[in-house]
Protein backbone atom coordinates (compact mmCIF):
# COMPACT_ATOMS: atom_id res chain seq x y z
CA UNK A 1 0.00 0.00 0.00
CA UNK A 2 1.66 3.36 -0.92
CA UNK A 3 1.41 6.24 1.44
CA UNK A 4 2.19 9.41 0.25
CA UNK A 5 3.82 12.13 2.19
CA UNK A 6 1.93 15.34 3.29
CA UNK A 7 1.80 17.69 0.74
CA UNK A 8 1.88 21.61 1.60
CA UNK A 9 1.16 24.73 0.02
CA UNK A 10 3.19 27.95 0.26
CA UNK A 11 1.72 28.72 3.40
CA UNK A 12 3.36 25.71 5.03
CA UNK A 13 -0.84 24.36 5.26
CA UNK A 14 -1.32 20.55 4.15
CA UNK A 15 -3.43 20.32 1.46
CA UNK A 16 -5.81 17.60 0.00
CA UNK A 17 -4.68 15.19 -2.61
CA UNK A 18 -8.15 13.71 -3.45
CA UNK A 19 -11.21 16.24 -3.90
CA UNK A 20 -14.41 15.71 -5.45
CA UNK A 21 -15.33 17.19 -8.71
CA UNK A 22 -18.54 19.38 -7.32
CA UNK A 23 -15.46 20.91 -4.93
CA UNK A 24 -13.66 22.26 -7.61
CA UNK A 25 -16.67 23.13 -10.20
CA UNK A 26 -17.03 27.02 -9.91
CA UNK A 27 -13.48 27.71 -8.57
CA UNK A 28 -11.93 30.66 -10.60
CA UNK A 29 -9.27 30.08 -13.48
CA UNK A 30 -6.54 33.12 -14.11
CA UNK A 31 -3.57 33.28 -16.32
CA UNK A 32 0.15 34.00 -15.35
CA UNK A 33 -0.34 37.52 -15.17
CA UNK A 34 -2.87 36.90 -12.56
CA UNK A 35 -5.99 37.83 -14.69
CA UNK A 36 -9.37 35.89 -14.03
CA UNK A 37 -10.00 34.13 -17.16
CA UNK A 38 -13.01 32.18 -16.09
CA UNK A 39 -14.65 29.18 -13.95
CA UNK A 40 -14.76 25.55 -14.05
CA UNK A 41 -17.58 24.87 -15.13
CA UNK A 42 -17.46 21.19 -15.55
CA UNK A 43 -14.53 18.35 -15.05
CA UNK A 44 -14.92 15.26 -17.74
CA UNK A 45 -14.27 12.22 -16.60
CA UNK A 46 -13.38 9.64 -18.98
CA UNK A 47 -15.25 6.70 -17.49
CA UNK A 48 -13.77 3.32 -19.10
CA UNK A 49 -9.86 4.63 -18.30
CA UNK A 50 -11.02 6.74 -14.82
CA UNK A 51 -8.80 9.38 -16.19
CA UNK A 52 -9.74 13.10 -16.05
CA UNK A 53 -9.96 13.99 -19.82
CA UNK A 54 -10.97 17.93 -19.33
CA UNK A 55 -11.83 20.73 -17.76
CA UNK A 56 -14.56 22.82 -19.07
CA UNK A 57 -13.68 26.06 -18.54
CA UNK A 58 -16.60 28.69 -18.66
CA UNK A 59 -15.46 32.26 -20.14
CA UNK A 60 -16.96 35.93 -21.10
CA UNK A 61 -20.18 36.81 -20.93
CA UNK A 62 -22.20 38.90 -18.68
CA UNK A 63 -23.96 37.03 -15.26
CA UNK A 64 -23.55 33.66 -17.33
CA UNK A 65 -25.55 34.86 -19.86
CA UNK A 66 -23.45 34.29 -23.52
CA UNK A 67 -20.69 32.42 -21.70
CA UNK A 68 -18.24 30.33 -24.08
CA UNK A 69 -17.48 26.89 -23.09
CA UNK A 70 -13.50 25.44 -23.77
CA UNK A 71 -12.60 21.82 -23.11
CA UNK A 72 -9.08 22.90 -21.34
CA UNK A 73 -6.75 19.55 -21.17
CA UNK A 74 -6.88 18.32 -17.53
CA UNK A 75 -3.00 18.25 -17.67
CA UNK A 76 -2.66 22.20 -18.65
CA UNK A 77 -4.18 23.13 -14.87
CA UNK A 78 -2.78 22.94 -11.59
CA UNK A 79 -4.98 23.82 -8.23
CA UNK A 80 -3.45 27.07 -5.99
CA UNK A 81 -5.57 25.32 -2.74
CA UNK A 82 -4.66 28.98 -0.72
CA UNK A 83 -6.11 30.95 -3.28
CA UNK A 84 -8.90 28.60 -4.75
CA UNK A 85 -7.93 28.82 -8.00
CA UNK A 86 -6.63 26.71 -10.74
CA UNK A 87 -3.53 28.95 -12.54
CA UNK A 88 -3.87 28.06 -16.49
CA UNK A 89 -0.90 29.51 -18.47
CA UNK A 90 -2.98 31.16 -21.62
CA UNK A 91 -3.35 34.82 -21.97
CA UNK A 92 -6.97 36.05 -22.92
CA UNK A 93 -6.60 36.72 -26.49
CA UNK A 94 -5.23 33.06 -27.46
CA UNK A 95 -8.26 31.84 -25.34
CA UNK A 96 -10.37 33.90 -27.15
CA UNK A 97 -9.31 32.43 -29.96
CA UNK A 98 -9.05 28.43 -28.59
CA UNK A 99 -11.83 26.03 -29.84
CA UNK A 100 -14.97 26.44 -27.80
CA UNK A 101 -18.80 25.99 -28.22
CA UNK A 102 -21.84 27.16 -25.95
CA UNK A 103 -23.79 25.24 -23.46
CA UNK A 104 -26.75 24.32 -25.71
CA UNK A 105 -24.07 22.79 -28.10
CA UNK A 106 -21.24 20.24 -26.87
CA UNK A 107 -18.55 18.63 -28.88
CA UNK A 108 -18.42 15.34 -28.83
CA UNK A 109 -16.02 14.19 -26.26
CA UNK A 110 -15.23 10.92 -27.15
CA UNK A 111 -13.69 12.27 -31.02
CA UNK A 112 -10.74 11.26 -30.45
CA UNK A 113 -10.19 13.66 -33.85
CA UNK A 114 -11.44 16.60 -31.81
CA UNK A 115 -9.77 15.93 -28.89
CA UNK A 116 -6.64 15.80 -30.42
CA UNK A 117 -7.22 19.26 -32.11
CA UNK A 118 -7.67 20.57 -28.64
CA UNK A 119 -4.44 19.05 -26.95
CA UNK A 120 -2.65 20.40 -29.78
CA UNK A 121 -4.06 23.85 -29.31
CA UNK A 122 -2.90 24.14 -25.87
CA UNK A 123 0.26 22.07 -26.65
CA UNK A 124 0.01 19.54 -24.46
CA UNK A 125 -0.14 15.44 -24.85
CA UNK A 126 -4.04 13.69 -25.33
CA UNK A 127 -4.34 11.86 -21.86
CA UNK A 128 -4.88 8.67 -23.50
CA UNK A 129 -1.19 8.45 -25.21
Amino acid sequence: MAVYPPTTTETGKAYRRVLSASTLAGDRVVNSRGEDIGKIDEIMIDTPTGRVAYAVLSFGGFLGMGDKLFAIPWSMLSLDEDHKVFPLDVDKERLKKAPGFDKDHWPDMTDRTWGTSVYQYYGASPYWD
